[in-house]
C-alpha cells in the first residue's frame, strides 16, 4: 500500500470551477493500518473545512489508539463489525455494525478493532478537517 505522501490525489479529480468529481476508485493508500480510497480533501479538491473517504480495516485489523485534535469525525458503517475502545485509557467499549452511524468528538482517545477474522470493515468517514490525518495524534493508552 503506498504511503500517503506517495499518491498524487489530484490525478483522480474531474471537473472544476466549483464542482469536482472523483469516480469510484480502488483502495490506493493507507494510514494507521487502515486502507483508503482516494476520497476528497484539501490535497485534491481544495476543500478548506472538510475531508471524506471510504476506509477499510482488514480482517483482524486494528487502527492503533489516537486522538483527533480539534476536529469532529462521523462514520457510517457499510460493512462489517467494529469495536471502539475509547476514553481515558481506552477502557470504555462500544460495538457497531453495518448500518450504524458513529460520531467522535474532538480529543476523545480511541482504538478501532475489526471484530472479524474473515470480513473487512468498510466505512464512509467524514471529518471537519480538510487535511485528513495531519491533526491526528497517537495515544498511549497504557500511560493514561
Amino acid at each position: 500500500m503506498p504511503d500517503i505522501a506517495d499518491t498524487d490525489l489530484k490525478q483522480f479529480v474531474e471537473g472544476g470551477d466549483g464542482i469536482f468529481v472523483i469516480r469510484g476508485s480502488d483502495t490506493c493508500r493507507g494510514w494507521n493500518n487502515i486502507r483508503y480510497k482516494v476520497g476528497m480533501s484539501s490535497k485534491n479538491v481544495g476543500s478548506t473545512k472538510l475531508s471524506m473517504n471510504v476506509a477499510t480495516i482488514p480482517p483482524g485489523g486494528v487502527a492503533l489508539a489516537h486522538i483527533h485534535d480539534g476536529f469532529e469525525l462521523m462514520l457510517y458503517i457499510l460493512q462489517g463489525n467494529v469495536r471502539h475502545e475509547y476514553g481515558p485509557g481506552c477502557k470504555k467499549i462500544i460495538e457497531n455494525k453495518a448500518g450504524d452511524f458513529i460520531y467522535i468528538e474532538p480529543g476523545v482517545p480511541h482504538e478501532v478493532f475489526n471484530m472479524s477474522d474473515t470480513e473487512d470493515v468498510v466505512a464512509v468517514v467524514a471529518r471537519s478537517d480538510a487535511s485528513e490525518w495531519a491533526n491526528i495524534i497517537p495515544y498511549d493508552r497504557e500511560s493514561a
